[in-house]
């Protein structure tokens, strides 16, 4: 199977366990998804791919199902809700870093044959994860504002316009900011912007195509176990 049908099928198989976990969880079920997201995306990245003709990194689809489930607690549970999955991420983010490098420095066995694998992974220096933090931090919050705000002058109308714009605009600062911190002064300039041309096109595809599933939650939200639980 080529790069680009295993593209699709990985996002079609993320969104369809986001609407399986909303489905049996509702929105703790969505909550749970953000550190999932989070911590796989922070693995698929050091994993280079060729894609459409571009090098690119896994982890920019799990990484971007993170907007979706904010725009689906924006949108059917209220904004602080939506902040709440944001403080969880980050909070995830940074638990991840420091317990992992922890455990990187125990002394392997003699018969150990994961440390090598696990560094790779796991091993990041410091101007990698503050990039990775504040880039996470400052995109998903202004997803969150940038949602409700398109919300209110809509009247609460166009569902795929907001979802659309506010995730399609945080996703360019998450990119900008993490490629322009992680590796300004190390990268040319021109080698930068193609990284963040290269992965903000990827995350714009799928943001495109994640327009369906928040209308689909919506119809979730809808369904009787969810009004005869009272979920708001």
């Amino acid at each position: 199977m080529s790069n680009e049908f295993l593209w699709f099928l990985m996002m079609a198989t993320n969104f369809l366990f986001i609407m399986a976990i909303y489905r049996l969880w509702g929105k703790q079920g969505l909550l749970c998804w953000i550190p999932v997201s989070v911590i796989l995306a922070n693995i698929q990245v050091v994993k280079l791919v060729s894609l459409f003709g571009i090098t690119a990194t896994l982890g920019n689809i799990v990484y971007a199902s993170a907007f979706l489930v904010t725009d689906i607690l924006s949108e059917n549970h209220g904004k602080e809700d939506a902040k709440q999955a944001v403080y969880i991420g980050f909070f995830s983010l940074i638990a991840t870093t420091v317990i992992m490098n922890l455990a990187l420095q125990f002394t392997a066995h003699p018969d150990d044959f994961a440390q090598g694998a696990m560094e790779t992974i796991f091993k990041i220096m410091p101007r990698l994860a503050i990039a990775s933090l504040i880039a996470y931090g400052l995109s998903q919050m202004h997803d969150v504002w940038a949602f409700h705000w398109w919300r209110e002058k809509t009247n609460g109308k166009h569902l795929w316009l907001r979802n659309n714009l506010s995730t399609l605009v945080s996703q360019a600062l998450d990119s900008v900011v993490f490629t322009f911190v992680a590796f300004y002064g190390t990268l040319p300039l021109g080698v930068l912007w193609e990284i963040f041309i290269s992965t903000y096109v990827l995350k714009f595809i799928v943001a495109a195509c994640d327009t369906p599933f928040v209308y689909l939650a919506r119809r979730i939200k809808e369904t009787p176990k969810f009004t005869s639980q009272k979920v708001n």
